[in-house]
């Protein structure tokens, strides 16, 4: 067994969105890009964490394998570990995926 794996690089299907407009939630938006990540954010705490807020995104869409994806975030002071949630729920409901998700696999 090598210890190597193999990248999959999901693509983005259908639009899709997850998460709540409520405090402490963002609402992620994905729709199917056009070759690269077209990312935009709006928050109220965009000056103090707006980098921050784009990294977590960022780092989470590498790390399902999506490459070309039109993201937009609608922060409500998110926490990081919601901001993955998010960003994870939209990527598989884009993809029609409901069953057999790699929890601790992918995702992890």
């Amino acid at each position: 067994m090598s210890l190597i794996q193999k990248e999959v690089l999901m693509e983005i299907r259908k639009p899709a969105v997850a998460g709540t407009m409520e405090s402490s939630d963002c609402q992620v938006s994905l729709e199917p890009g056009e070759g690269g990540i077209d990312f935009t954010l709006e928050s109220v705490v965009a000056q103090q964490f707006g980098n921050e807020i784009r990294r977590v995104a960022l780092e989470t869409l590498s790390r399902l394998g999506v490459d070309s994806v039109k993201i937009s975030i609608i922060d409500k002071g998110a926490l990081d570990c919601t901001i993955r949630a998010r960003v994870e729920g939209a990527v598989y409901r884009s993809l029609e995926q409901f069953k057999d998700l790699p929890w601790g696999g992918a995702i992890r």
